[in-house]
């Protein structure tokens, strides 16, 4: 191992697995979740709003680390 690299993904890799997460992942979760929804009794609309809003923000935290600085220039490269 070198001395400059960086333990976890590089950034190339995060924007990669955002990429992924963002277009395979996510429609796969929502549909998950309405079908779960649906299977179950339809609960009052105010309930099921509560539900879609905290399983919307709940399924990106395990996926933070990929997200942090996804959107900003690539720290590794030179200004060459």
């Amino acid at each position: 191992m070198a001395g400059d690299e960086k333990p976890g993904l590089s950034y190339s890799a995060r924007r990669r697995w955002s990429l992924v997460i963002l277009l395979v992942g996510l429609p796969l979760y929502v549909v998950a979740v309405v079908s779960v929804l649906n299977w179950l009794d339809r609960p009052p609309i105010w309930l099921e709003l509560l539900v879609y809003v905290l399983l919307g923000i709940l399924w990106v935290l395990p996926f933070k680390f990929v997200f942090r600085g996804v959107g900003k220039e690539d720290p590794d490269q030179s200004d060459n």
